[in-house]
C-alpha cells in the first residue's frame, strides 16, 4: 500500500515561514490542495518533490525518510510544475522521447509509453506538431504526459489550469480524474472549481498554515446557513459589498441581485441560499476566492 507522510513539515525563507507545522498522510486518490497564491502550496509541493530542502520536518515515502531515500521516491514521481517549459524546436512527440530517454526508459520500451501517454491525454493527432504551435491546453496536456511516462505512484501537479479557457480547463479536470485508479494525485490550484470536479479530499493551506483538512461536502455543510440572496438597489448594495463577503454581484432589470457570505443576515429582505463551494471556501478562510 503507497502512502506519503509529512510529519511537522516547515520551510522558512529568512525570517517567513512558507509553511508552518503541517502534518498529513496520503494514500490513494486525489488531495486537492487549495488556498490563495503565497498560502505556502508550491513550497509545499517542491519539498515532496524533493526539489526543496524542508527546515523543519519529515517527508515519508512508504515509511522511508525521503532525504535519505529521496531516489526510491523520484523513481515513481510524476511532476507538473506551475512553471513548465517546453523546447520550441520540438515536436510533442519528440519532447516526450527525449523526456523519457532522460528519465531512463528502456529504449525497447520508450516509444511504445509515449505513444501510450499521447493517447492517454488525446493528442495523438497532434503528435507530430511543434510545440509552439500548441494552445495553452494542449501544452499542459503535454506536461501531463510527461509526468506519467514513468507510470508515477504519486503525481503532483500545480496549479494545472490556471490560465486556461473553460473549455481546456473541463478537459484537463476530466483527464486527471481518469488518472486516480491507484496512485495519489496532489493537485494545487487556487480556483475552486477544480477541486469540487474531482477531489474527494481537500486541505486549505493559508499563511502556511492548515486552515481545513476537509472533504467538499463537509465544507458546504459547514456552511449551511452562511449564504443569503438579496436585491436591492445600487446605494445598498455597494453598502453591502463594504460591510459584508459579496461573493457575485449582479446587475439585473430589477436592481443588483447580491449573494453574500455571512454567518448573521446581512439585509432584512435576504434569504438562505444554498451554498457554492467556493462561497464555503470564502467563509473558511475569509477571503475573496477567484471567481471562474
Amino acid at each position: 500500500m503507497m502512502e506519503l507522510t509529512i510529519e511537522r513539515l516547515s520551510k522558512r525563507y529568512g525570517q517567513q515561514w512558507a509553511l508552518h507545522q503541517l502534518s498529513l498522510r496520503l494514500s490513494p486518490g486525489m488531495l486537492g490542495l487549495v488556498g490563495p497564491n503565497g498560502a505556502g502550496k508550491t513550497s509545499l509541493m517542491r519539498m515532496i518533490a524533493t526539489l526543496l530542502e524542508p527546515t523543519e520536518g519529515i517527508i515519508r515515502w512508504n515509511g522511508q525518510d525521503i532525504r535519505t531515500h529521496g531516489q526510491a521516491l523520484r523513481q515513481v514521481l510524476g511532476y507538473l510544475p506551475q512553471d513548465f517549459g517546453i523546447y520550441p524546436e520540438f515536436t510533442g512527440r519528440q519532447f516526450l522521447r527525449y523526456l523519457a530517454a532522460m528519465k531512463g526508459l528502456p529504449r525497447s520500451l520508450l516509444n511504445r509509453r509515449v505513444d501510450e501517454v499521447l493517447s492517454m491525454v488525446n493528442l495523438e493527432a497532434e503528435a507530430d506538431r511543434k510545440l509552439p504551435t500548441y494552445s495553452g491546453g494542449m501544452k499542459q496536456r503535454i506536461g501531463i504526459a510527461q509526468a506519467l511516462l514513468n507510470d508515477p505512484e504519486l503525481l503532483i501537479v500545480d496549479e494545472p489550469t490556471a490560465g486556461l479557457d473553460p473549455a481546456e480547463r473541463v478537459r484537463f479536470r476530466t483527464l486527471l480524474a481518469s488518472l486516480t485508479h491507484n496512485r495519489i494525485i496532489l493537485l494545487s490550484t487556487h480556483i475552486i472549481s477544480d477541486v469540487e470536479a474531482v477531489a474527494s479530499r481537500l486541505v486549505i493551506l493559508q499563511e502556511g498554515r492548515m486552515l481545513a483538512d476537509t472533504t467538499p461536502e463537509e465544507l458546504l455543510a459547514k456552511t449551511k446557513g452562511a449564504v443569503w440572496g438579496v436585491t436591492v438597489d445600487q446605494a445598498t448594495a455597494l453598502q453591502l459589498q463594504a460591510n459584508y463577503q459579496v461573493s457575485t454581484m449582479v446587475t439585473q432589470m430589477s436592481g443588483i441581485t447580491l449573494r453574500i457570505v455571512s454567518a448573521t443576515c446581512p439585509h432584512e429582505a435576504a434569504v438562505g441560499v444554498s451554498p457554492s463551494l467556493e462561497e464555503a471556501y470564502l467563509l473558511a478562510t475569509g477571503r475573496q476566492a477567484v471567481q471562474v
